[in-house]
């Protein structure tokens, strides 16, 4: 099997585990545990509250100490055996604290996948902002198989879905451990300080105004992606209680509906090199934010009726709105960083977007809807929420366009290549 063959197959297991619950953990959650809202939020933060230590944390481990694919294995394997354990939990309190250890095993993958990857890719002599997105593209391909089997097999509802999960994450685990090796690249590098040592150098990357602004408005929109996490599936179930609607598509199989979200980004992440190279990361981050925009305004005014063009647009435009902000940035932070602080600064990155981004988004969204969008029998104002949260991304792109300078070069040759921030020859 060939060394990108090898990487496909990760990416796809990698993401089959997360799509295999997260869009329908809401239908779970809501209509056959029948739990309330602001427990629901609390379990999503779950993801922030993980992504704000973890993936940090095991990138240093990684940098220093142990092999990131042997790491990323076991964390795999952890995780599958938790999400055994998700289907037995009987109140929402325990629930919260298992998709926690969850989630602490799940998150730092993410960065840890990335980092294994481009590690794997620059061993090969490959450019990672050409060769990447080709192989990426198959996680989002394992996440849309994912919906469709949970959906196909009338799991959307069932606690079945973690088991699912499960079985995925224990196979990648083993997988993992037959990957190339990925030896710690500071691993015998002399400590010239406490902070070399404790393998936290990739923090030094805020000092740099342009990159601590890049982050900060990567947890922004960190906290948009969790909305649409959330409450997408959950927008298209409640449309169940309206009689003209009850019996369409959408709301039959809203996972699949939600799915085209994720085809959406199988091509857009292939478009991701020609946009980089042409735009450069701060007009590609716009892109992002407008795009998220319109991913929020659409469903704002769509219906599973005469309205579902509209629901699918939004759907369209998600590949746009997530690729652009979330893989364009990992790349970004790639060649910013010298190698030897790879797992760390993706780390970093995921930190921002995956935690203080998902805590803010799940938490902040929820008080608001409960307070302002929630009516007496506890029914949502949906036009209200996604216009709400379509106002968010415009004071976001409007923000950012303003206060984060970058200055594009289109030559490949120095675009794609930059002279990263922060190198061992300079520390």
């Amino acid at each position: 099997m060939s060394t990108t063959l090898r990487l496909i197959v990760m990416s796809f297991l990698q993401f089959f585990i997360w799509g295999s619950w997260l869009i329908t953990i809401g239908a779970y959650w809501f209509q056959t545990k029948e739990w309330s809202g602001a427990q629901f939020g609390a379990i999503f933060s779950t993801m922030g509250i993980a992504a704000i230590f973890m993936p940090s944390l095991m990138g240093i481990l990684a940098d220093k100490y142990i092999n990131a694919e042997k790491l990323y294995g076991l964390l795999h394997i952890l995780g599958g055996i938790v999400l055994c354990i998700v289907p037995t939990v009987d109140n929402p309190a325990m629930m919260f604290w298992v998709m926690l250890l969850n989630m602490i095993f799940y998150m730092p993958t993410l960065a840890l996948s990335i980092a294994v990857s481009y590690s794997v890719l620059k061993s090969e002599g490959l450019d990672v902002v050409k060769d990447y997105p080709p192989i990426r593209v198959w996680g989002t391909i394992g996440f849309i198989v994912a919906m469709w089997t949970v959906s196909l097999l009338g799991l959307e509802k069932s606690a079945s879905q973690f088991y699912v999960a499960a079985g995925a994450a224990l196979v990648l685990g083993l997988y993992s451990f037959t990957m190339p090796a990925c030896p710690p690249p500071s691993k015998n590098a002399p400590s010239r300080s406490l902070v070399d040592a404790l393998g936290l150098k990739s923090f030094a990357l805020l000092r740099d105004s342009k990159m601590a602004i890049f982050f900060v408005f990567a947890l922004l929109l960190g906290a948009a992606l969790q909305l649409t996490n959330a409450y997408g599936d959950t927008f298209l179930h409640d449309f169940a209680n309206v009689p003209q609607y009850k019996d369409t598509l959408a709301v039959q199989y809203p996972a699949i509906i939600m799915s085209i979200s994720q085809i959406s980004e199988t091509l857009f992440i292939l478009a991701i090199p020609f946009f980089l190279k042409r735009f450069g990361i701060k007009q590609v981050m716009f892109f992002s934010m407008i795009a998220w925009v319109l991913r929020f305004g659409l469903f704002a005014y769509g219906n599973p009726g005469d309205g579902l063009w509209m629901i699918v647009l939004s759907c369209i435009v998600y590949g746009m709105a997530f690729d652009f902000f979330n893989i364009s940035g990992s790349l970004f932070v790639e060649t910013q960083t010298d190698p030897s602080i790879r797992a760390s600064a993706q780390g970093l990155f995921m930190m921002m977007t995956n935690g203080f981004g998902a805590v803010l988004g799940s938490s902040v969204s929820g008080i608001v809807i409960e307070k302002y969008f929630t009516y007496a029998d506890q029914s949502k104002n949906w036009p209200g929420i996604w216009t709400a949260f379509a106002l968010y991304a415009l004071i976001i792109a409007v923000l950012f366009i303003v206060l984060f300078k970058h200055k594009h070069n289109p030559q490949p040759s120095q675009s794609v290549h930059p002279e990263p921030l922060l190198s061992t020859e300079k520390a």
